[in-house]
């Protein structure tokens, strides 16, 4: 098994029907991480991998629907699972929410919290993590993994002032948000359209794009076509509980 990306939710801003917000689990043979904790995501993590083989958690900004079901395995580890110490890889911003949520100024023994910040770089098992800062409201910190010569790159949240490539070339998947299609782009200004994610993966030079955290009720082929187009080769929308080799 090499470096893979399996989807727990990919519904943006509020879960659709039988779906979770965002979240996915990075797996190489020395690492398994929870990439956003978004509400839903953690029973669907369990299908996927034992709570006690996670080895960190990783959360791009403070937005609930990226990060709350931390809240809730917060209380699976500390009164059921009986474990401490993961490693929670997240901004400042996330950490004060999480802390009030839980009425905690210290999440420890049960997570130890690494904030983290643009430019910051990390080893988890054998997988190199590196961020960069997005166009959004709030701070929020889109990962580049490496590993096994693999490179996988997610957008997190973003507007069109922050292009993927600066995280770097040789990209081998991109998983960009696509909020809306072109024609809906007045709906939200601090996220992506289908058209402009595939534009900023076909600036990266990526090899693949997968679309993720769209509306719920978006047209899914609509959404490809419009990436597709600008990307200039074949684009596809996530499923929830597909595993995507990178």
């Amino acid at each position: 098994m090499g470096l893979g990306v399996t989807v727990l939710g990919c519904s943006g801003s509020y879960s659709a029907p039988g779906g979770a917000c965002s979240g996915y689990l990075v797996e190489s043979p020395g690492a398994r991480v929870w990439l956003e904790a978004g509400p839903g995501t953690l029973g669907n993590l369990q299908r996927h991998c034992d709570l006690a083989d996670l080895d960190a958690v990783v959360i791009s900004h403070e937005h609930v629907d990226h990060w709350t079901d931390l809240a809730v395995v917060f209380s699976a580890f500390r009164h059921y699972e009986r474990r401490s110490h993961l490693p929670v890889y997240g901004t400042s911003g996330t950490r004060s929410l999480a802390g009030a949520l839980l009425r905690k100024d210290d999440l420890a023994p049960t997570f130890a919290w690494h904030q983290v910040s643009a430019g910051d770089q990390t080893e988890i098992g054998d997988q190199r993590w590196r961020f960069s800062r997005t166009d959004h409201p709030v701070e929020t910190l889109a990962p580049r993994v490496d590993s096994g010569g693999r490179s996988f790159a997610y957008s997190a949240d973003t507007a069109s002032g922050w292009s993927i490539d600066q995280l770097g070339q040789g990209i081998h998947l991109a998983l960009c948000e696509a909020t809306f299609l072109e024609a809906d782009r007045h709906l939200g200004a601090s996220h992506l359209t289908a058209r402009e994610a595939g534009a900023m993966a076909s600036t990266a030079g990526a090899q693949r794009l997968l679309l993720t955290h769209l509306a719920p009720g978006s047209n899914a082929d609509a959404m490809a076509r419009e990436a597709s187009e600008s990307f200039g080769r074949p684009a596809d929308v996530v499923q929830q509980d597909r595993r995507y080799e990178v």
